[in-house]
């Protein structure tokens, strides 16, 4: 490379990964969502919006016949000219490798809008000029392949031209819309299918192809060097731009300059427009999720970011705690962003702990603190050691002035970082003898998985256990009794779970309000003492549930407060799919209570199997009492239904085992889960009383659902035996359970009364009484359990 008379040598690759152009990426995301949404809007909403648009026209169509002529003349000419005309500037700007690529953008765009149930269709244009000029015109204005050719070829030789030329272009080419408005026409929904059909492909040329972006501006990056008296002499690429930015080391000329070889080399760091899109979005995500007090301002600017970088750079090493010094900073060429400074001097933190006292490490951050300096990246590798005094490096994520909360931050990280090095005794009492205890101990709040970020979680070798340890340890030294986990996300866990099932109680809740009106009709003929008898049976589920549950953990748990959670997870259950929040909250429950969480699963996966097992055991004999008079047609799926299931099945069990992953899922993860739960049924059976209690409970809670049921179907004054209706609570349930709504609503409804009708209950008493049954069964214990978790938050029983 010839940079102003001289000759520098570049070696390595400057290519730059397709997986990592972050601008190309979103545009090409933008244009997939915008045709996604011309097509469905299209195909869903297509009579009401040309409704909306014929409305539109008729107010802003305001030109007469001869104007409007006119106008759509003029712009005519200017849509068939344009394509010729970008052609030209592309050839007088001497883009020669961009033309393959207008040249496959337009073609490939009316390939695809030619694209018929009958093959390929070629454009119908036709140019007979007997006719008006302004008709012959209309048929490009009209036609969405001459509109979605011109989106591509717009979006692929954008990039490469002028922004004045791009903008006016992109103007001209948007303004078929207004100008079919105002001359009393409606848009026609194929020009919209065009141009998001236009700029989709062009963004899909644009992603394989490149853009000006990805040539590095190497000569600038050496001129602005050359500005800070750094003569560069070679650039050699140690790794291409990628998620970060190009790095290269630079060696000085000789020649011209003469000073300490140990400042003969320098690292240049060369910043994008693809790392600047990839940094906001991920300064937008720390932003969205952490708390103000947690994150420095978003700097939508990559080179302000830098900016930052190297001042930060100056200030601690004002203090000599810096291992590098900045020698320019500078804006280059097609949006990239220049930051040169000096290699990091010294030996790593982890490479020479054993001759470094971990007290150095402590005073030194002692010192930035001191000067309201955080450095918010204390991993070992930016801490190296010089002539026996730790330095910092890196930057990216330090703040001047810094507040509190980063001040703390630093400390957690820091203890993280000598805790795996110097072992959590030393790391804590050197910074104790620092900080002080109350610091310390605040800063310590922090060792959660939520504070400290992944790069410094990746850095130690196992960051759970390092961080165990040192918050024992800060128990231990500093006297406290527990640390309470600090606050760092706008939300916490626990307030995003009931947001979650708040929005999933009003989903499932929605058909059930439709038909509240006809149900307060009916309530009028209702035996109420009947409805209140079957409130007070379905309790038997709760408490049904709670003694299998307590007997499956050994009794180790308070009954009474199993019992109340029940409730809560009746809520649980009912607004996740297929119950998952109740089996959730039971282990959590069991957990707090003692147990722990492979034994807390076990005895969930326990109480479940046995719940199962007694479950089908009571619907055989129920279904044998129940006689072969009653007829179960309605509960048996259909033969196809029955072909499907088991074809999914067995293609199931097919995928599991052929493919490596999860057949190792299944012997790693599932087999020892399942050996356990059938060793402690094998235990179970020589335990007659707990086995007994647990079967009883079991029962207990099936039983308890079918006489609320049968209950409600006597306050209507329905006539149907406790046998039969036990029968329809346990088939239709089950049937219900593999729906994916939460907690089976509508499914479950829906089977219930067509059970009851098939053992010859009529629809004026089976609606009204399954509505009841889910009133007293579902939704009364789903208003009163949301305040009872939020009770056994409180009480930390969750």
């Amino acid at each position: 490379m010839r940079v102003d008379g001289r000759d520098i040598v570049v070696s390595g690759s400057l290519l730059q990964p397709l997986t990592r152009r972050t601008n190309d990426i979103l545009r090409l995301a933008l244009s997939g969502i915008f045709l996604v949404v011309v097509i469905t809007s299209s195909l869903i909403t297509r009579n009401e919006w040309e409704a909306l648009e014929q409305s539109i026209s008729e107010i802003v169509g305001v030109l007469s016949p001869t104007q409007s002529n006119t106008v759509y003349l003029i712009y005519g000419i200017a849509i068939l000219a344009l394509p010729f005309v970008i052609l030209i500037g592309l050839i007088v700007a001497r883009q020669w490798k961009l033309l393959g690529a207008y040249a496959a953008a337009g073609i490939a765009a009316i390939l695809l809008l030619s694209i018929t149930g009958n093959g390929i269709a070629a454009p119908q244009w036709h140019f007979d000029l007997t006719e008006r000029l302004d008709t012959v015109l209309s048929q490009f204005l009209d036609d969405p392949r001459w509109i979605g050719m011109l989106a591509a070829v717009l979006t692929v030789s954008g990039p490469w031209l002028p922004a004045r030329w791009r903008r006016w272009w992109w103007a001209l080419l948007l303004a078929f819309v207004p100008i079919h408005l105002v001359v009393s026409a409606v848009v026609p929904a194929r020009s919209l299918l065009g141009l998001s059909v236009g700029w989709f492909v062009g963004a899909l040329v644009v992603l394989v192809v490149g853009t000006p972006a990805l040539e590095v501006p190497l000569d600038g990056a050496a001129r602005a060097m050359a500005r800070r008296g750094f003569r560069v002499a070679a650039l050699r690429v140690v790794r291409p731009a990628g998620r970060g930015p190009m790095v290269l080391t630079a060696t000085q000329d000789r020649t011209v300059d003469h000073g300490d070889p140990d400042e003969g080399d320098a690292v240049v760091e060369l910043y994008g427009p693809h790392q600047r899109g990839g940094g906001f979005l991920r300064q937008f995500w720390r932003k969205l999720r952490l708390r103000d007090s947690e994150t420095a301002p978003l700097q939508t600017s990559m080179r302000r970011a830098v900016e930052h970088r190297a001042l930060m750079a100056i200030a601690v090493g004002d203090l000599a705690l810096a291992n590098t010094s900045p020698i320019a900073v500078s804006a280059l060429e097609r949006g990239w962003t220049l930051y040169a400074h000096r290699p990091a001097r010294g030996t790593p933190l982890d490479a020479c702990a054993e001759h470094t006292p971990v007290s150095r490490v402590w005073d030194a951050l002692g010192i930035l603190h001191s000067q309201q300096i955080s450095h918010g990246d204390l991993r070992s590798k930016e801490i190296t050691v010089v002539d026996g005094t730790p330095q910092f490096g890196g930057f990216a994520l330090a703040e001047y002035g810094a507040s509190e909360a980063h001040l703390h931050s630093d400390i957690a990280q820091l203890l993280v970082t000598t805790t795996d090095l110097y072992g959590a005794e030393k790391a804590v009492a050197a910074a104790i003898t620092v900080f002080g205890n109350d610091a310390v101990l605040a800063a310590s709040r922090r060792l959660t998985k939520a504070a400290m970020h992944q790069g410094l979680r990746n850095s130690v070798r196992d960051a759970g256990s390092v961080m165990s340890a040192a918050r024992e340890e800060v128990k231990r030294q500093t006297g406290a009794d527990q640390i309470t986990t600090a606050t760092i996300t706008r939300f916490t866990r626990s307030q995003l779970i009931q947001t979650v099932l708040l929005v999933a109680l009003v989903y499932v809740a929605y058909p059930f309000i439709s038909s509240v009106p006809v149900f307060f009709s009916e309530l009028g003929s209702a035996n109420w003492w009947w409805a209140v008898a079957g409130l007070l049976v379905s309790a038997l589920k709760y408490l049904g549930a709670g003694a299998a549950l307590w007997a499956c953990a050994d009794g180790l748990v308070s009954f009474r407060n199993l019992a109340i959670m029940q409730v809560a997870n009746t809520f649980a259950a009912t607004t996740t799919p297929a119950g998952v929040g109740g089996l959730a909250l039971s282990t959590r429950f069991l957990q707090k209570g003692g147990l722990g969480a492979l034994r807390a699963t076990t005895a969930v996966a326990l109480q479940q199997s046995v719940q199962v097992l007694t479950h089908i055991t009571l619907l055989i004999i129920f279904s044998a009492a129940a006689g072969a008079s009653a007829n179960l047609s309605r509960f048996v799926p259909g033969a196809t239904v029955l072909y499907l299931i088991a074809g999914a099945a067995l293609g199931a069990v097919g995928v599991f085992l052929f493919v490596p992953k999860l057949r190792r899922w299944l012997a790693t993860a599932v087999r020892p889960r399942l050996k356990e739960v059938l060793d402690d049924l094998v235990e179970l059976a020589r335990e007659p009383k707990r086995l007994a209690l647990i079967i009883l409970g079991c029962a207990a809670t099936t039983l308890g659902a079918a006489l609320a049921l049968w209950a409600s179907i006597e306050a209507f004054g329905g006539n149907a035996s406790f046998v039969t209706v036990t029968i329809v609570t346990m088939v239709g349930g089950t049937l219900a359970s593999a729906a994916p709504t939460p907690g089976g609503v509508g499914a479950v409804e829906a089977a219930l009364i067509g059970g009851l009708a098939a053992f010859g209950v009529p629809a004026a008493v089976a609606v009204p009484s399954v509505l009841l049954y889910r009133i007293l069964t579902c939704w009364l214990p789903v208003f009163i359990g949301w305040p009872i978790m939020r009770w056994l938050t409180r009480r930390d029983m969750i």
